[in-house]
């Protein structure tokens, strides 16, 4: 179905999906990044918030786009700030359905795939499921549908399936940084550098990186817990074992978007200062994974930012030799460090995917910890 289909709405926030690349696509090259018409927020449930302002200031319904894995992020706005029992806001969602049940994805999709139409009942969002199939008079008659719905302040969902949605124009985001570091060589020096440390991984392509880099040595898994799933939530991982495990250094290896989608966890972070916690964010302004829309990472001071959180250390780096020599710096401090490496967009295109399961990632990396204690 032609993307053309959402032109009536004139609000969009959310967060980007690599299954509505083609909304997404369409939104950059209609609007960009725009205050008035389209933003791309932090985290699932911002969204939901910026939309709900945008509806009291001007009456009409916004729209608001995210995968399914963003659901849990949405719950508690949805269900009490928008609900007809509370406030009544209506909002129009658009949600990529990964996982869907009977289309092979990966690991941390499958249980949300199959419980994504039920949250949605239970939020009280009236959802209808779009495929290849669905027509346009289809989709307009549905629309029919939910503004009835909207009128009585309640919410509805488009759910999409796997290349339900077209447009005909790829658009991409190029950072000011690009043409420097590449995100696969950073990561391979930071393991180079934590040696037998542990190393937390964000969701996503640092994941990726990481593993085949341990395949490339010829090195096992597990000092390395990949966060496939739970974006923004791997510094938290990270601190959970620093603070329990203090004979041995924990290195998080963050994106920025990951970052900025839970960002409150640098407070806690800094509250607990565990000195043995090395925080890298890898800043290349883009949710790359996802389809390369940009973040809003691009103008921020994060040194500034983990200064004012209680992070003992910080720097900010954009070359090879400033790697290094941070990296080397960081593990004389033993104090609780955050680094800041900016690198361009981009990966290979025969990046593969872990082939051990998150499972055994976990006992593995469990056992590794329990050996080092006793």
């Amino acid at each position: 179905m032609d993307i053309n289909v959402f032109k009536k709405y004139d609000f969009f926030t959310g967060v980007p999906d690599s299954q509505l690349k083609a909304l997404c696509d369409w939104l950059l090259n209609k609007f960009g990044v725009s205050p008035d018409k389209h933003i791309i927020a932090a985290n699932e449930g911002n969204a939901v918030a910026i939309a709900a302002g945008y509806h009291l200031a001007t009456g009409k319904i916004p729209v608001v786009y995210l995968q399914n894995s963003g659901i849990g992020n949405i719950i508690n706005p949805v269900a009490s700030l928008l609900n007809d029992k509370v406030y009544g806001i209506p909002v129009l969602f658009v949600v990529g359905w990964r996982g869907e049940p009977g289309i092979s994805d990966e690991p941390q999709h499958i249980f949300q795939g199959e419980i994504t139409l039920k949250l949605l009942e239970d939020m009280d969002i009236s959802a209808f499921v779009i495929s290849k199939e669905t027509t346009e008079t289809e989709f307009h008659a549905k629309i029919a549908e939910f503004e009835a719905l909207f009128a009585k302040g309640k919410s509805a969902a488009f759910v999409i399936r796997k290349n339900a949605l077209s447009y005909n124009e790829e658009m991409s985001f190029d950072n000011k940084w690009d043409g420097k570091l590449i995100r696969e060589d950073v990561i391979k020096l930071i393991a180079d550098a934590a040696n037998d440390d542990i190393i937390v991984s964000t969701t996503g392509k640092a994941s990726r990186e990481l593993y085949e880099i341990r395949e490339q040595n010829g090195q096992g898994h597990e000092r390395d817990f990949l966060t496939v799933g739970s974006m923004g939530h791997s510094s938290s991982i990270a601190l959970g074992i620093a603070l329990h495990n203090k004979n041995k250094r924990v290195w998080v290896i963050d994106g920025d978007g990951a970052n900025l989608m839970h960002a409150g966890a640098m407070a806690v972070i800094g509250a607990a200062n565990p000195k043995n916690l090395i925080h890298i964010v890898i800043n290349n302004a883009a949710h790359e994974s996802v389809g390369d829309m940009p973040t809003a990472a691009y103008n921020i001071d994060f040194i500034k930012i983990s200064e004012g959180f209680g992070y003992s250390y910080s720097d900010s780096i954009d070359s090879i030799i400033d790697l290094e020599n941070a990296l080397l710096k960081i593990k004389e401090n033993k104090v609780l460090s955050f680094l800041e490496v900016k690198t361009s967009i981009g990966s290979r295109k025969d990046l593969g995917r872990p082939s051990i399961c998150p499972n055994n990632n976990k006992k593995s990396l469990m056992n590794f910890l329990q050996d080092k204690v006793s």
